[in-house]
């Protein structure tokens, strides 16, 4: 594949940089000690690559061949509105909820979320509906926030955070969004959501923003899969969808056929080429240090989409 291949040039580099082995190798050793100077290599390679990934030296490599595009959802189609204060503290104060000053309701919520990702990763999975593990992390966010909450507080405030987090109150699509999915349509190219989310987004808040299957062939999401990125089977069942439309059982979509959009550099970019994939960071939110780290570590970071279609 491709990433193998561009992993193979990084060794080569290192080897022809005066690898200890080296001067071993051109001379004539016995016959028992081949396989262990074979070894000593094998070891040599791996640590090159390692420090090489620590490094963050990953190269930049263009798809000869694309015929899939996948994207991450929120900070790279989508964004939210407003913030979780005003969205959580609001839906409180509105049934009469009395709120000290200051309530930590976000440090609360990443705590709250957190352990419930710990304790029910996938939101859920296939042990609980993803709307009961909403339900148990907003109602710790409050707890955590130290709100009391009566047992009739709770299931009101829970289904008013719950129906703005379903609305065009939380979420907007990116101006670039639909020109962009819309463009690959045109190259004939496949385009899919992969994202660590539940099944919400599919079903109801992507529709609402006009992002519908016409322009993404395929989603999937951590709910239904099971595991999340960087996980490699999330990127598998990539190439399992999209050899699901290819028509062409001669011509079998590869890992470098693909290209993963994200905002993440684990998940995302080191996920997606660690799977022999091509990816594309994009820095959304004028994040300058965070973008030049992404950088740093070799990653290919696009402020939108349109820069995605210029590349």
């Amino acid at each position: 594949s491709i990433q193998r291949s561009a992993h193979g040039t990084l060794q080569r580099g290192a080897v022809e940089r005066g690898a200890p082995w080296r001067q071993l190798a051109a001379a004539t050793v016995p016959a028992s000690a081949s396989a262990c100077l074979q070894q000593h290599q094998q070891h040599y390679h791996r640590q090159q690559q390692q420090q090489y990934r620590e490094m963050g030296s990953w190269p930049k490599v263009r798809p000869r061949r694309l015929r899939v595009i996948t994207c991450d959802i929120t900070g790279t189609l989508l964004s939210f509105k407003g913030s979780l204060e005003e969205h959580y503290l609001g839906s409180a104060q509105k049934i009469g909820i009395q709120l000290y000053p200051n309530v930590p309701i976000g440090k609360a919520f990443n705590k709250a979320y957190r352990e419930m990702c710990t304790r029910y990763p996938c939101f859920g999975g296939n042990v609980l509906p993803a709307k009961e593990w909403w339900k148990l992390t907003v109602l710790r966010s409050f707890e955590l926030a130290n709100i009391t909450l009566t047992t009739e507080q709770q299931e009101a405030v829970f289904s008013r955070i719950y129906s703005r987090f379903g609305s065009l109150g939380a979420y907007e699509k990116f101006e670039d969004t639909l020109p962009f999915l819309h463009w690959v349509g045109r190259l004939n190219v496949r385009c899919g959501v992969l994202s660590n989310a539940d099944e919400r987004y599919g079903d109801s808040i992507l529709p609402m923003l006009g992002v519908t299957h016409d322009e993404l062939h395929f989603q999937l999401f951590s709910k239904d899969l099971g595991f999340e990125k960087p996980d490699p089977r999330c990127f598998a069942a990539v190439i399992k969808e999209g050899e699901r439309m290819n028509h062409d059982r001669e011509d079998p979509l590869l890992p470098g056929h693909c290209l993963h959009i994200g905002n993440d550099y684990t998940k995302d970019f080191e996920g997606a080429r660690r799977a022999g994939m091509h990816a594309i960071l994009l820095d959304r939110y004028d994040e300058e240090e965070l973008a030049q780290e992404w950088k740093r570590r070799g990653a290919l970071v696009f402020k939108d989409l349109m820069d995605v279609v210029l590349w």
